[in-house]
């Protein structure tokens, strides 16, 4: 899998291609979008809504989009936050991690969540958070299967919905680097 940013134009656009896949990706996930209200139609994600969802996310400062690609086919996005927007909270965030419904159940979900924690820890970053809709035990599960723990319970920033904020340790915190030597 192949893990490369969000390519845009010059004007800060999303090419007509890869705004075209993403649509796909975005209309395939009909169920989750009924979930989380991010669609006024889940079952009529147009190209104009998708490109605004992205270029919210992007004018978030830290932000990144980071498509996911498996033999030359986009099969997940992630969204992160280099950090939260709340000044108390040190760790970076993943936004949205999604897998083409097409291509669930593959271990594609998994591949990129760790890609992204491996992107994290190699930035010296030593922990990450996210937050699951608290209608959504699916992804719940999805997560605390990967190693997340339950850290807080509260409601999220866009649109005041119920979520579950979860954390996992991307070191041990007992680590404190490399041993002196005597």
């Amino acid at each position: 899998m192949i893990l490369d940013p969000l390519p845009l134009t010059p004007d800060h656009d999303i090419p007509a291609p890869v705004l075209t896949e993403l649509t796909a990706l975005y209309a395939s996930n009909r169920e989750f979008h009924a979930l989380s209200g991010d669609f006024p139609d889940p079952g009529d994600v147009r190209p104009e809504q998708v490109a605004t969802a992205l270029a919210d996310e992007l004018a978030v400062p830290g932000a990144e989009v980071l498509l996911a690609r498996s033999e030359g086919r986009l099969v997940g996005i992630v969204i992160t936050l280099a950090q939260h927007p709340d000044p108390v909270d040190p760790d970076p965030w993943i936004g949205l991690l999604m897998v083409d419904a097409t291509a669930h159940r593959k271990g594609y979900g998994r591949q990129l969540a760790t890609l992204v924690e491996d992107r994290f820890r190699t930035a010296g970053r030593t922990a990450v958070r996210l937050a699951v809709l608290d209608n959504n035990p699916e992804a719940l599960a999805f997560w605390t299967a990967l190693g997340y723990d339950t850290i807080a319970y509260g409601r999220d920033r866009e649109l005041d919905r119920p979520c579950t904020v979860l954390q996992k340790q991307l070191t041990d915190p007992s680590d404190t680097g490399p041993e002196e030597p005597a």
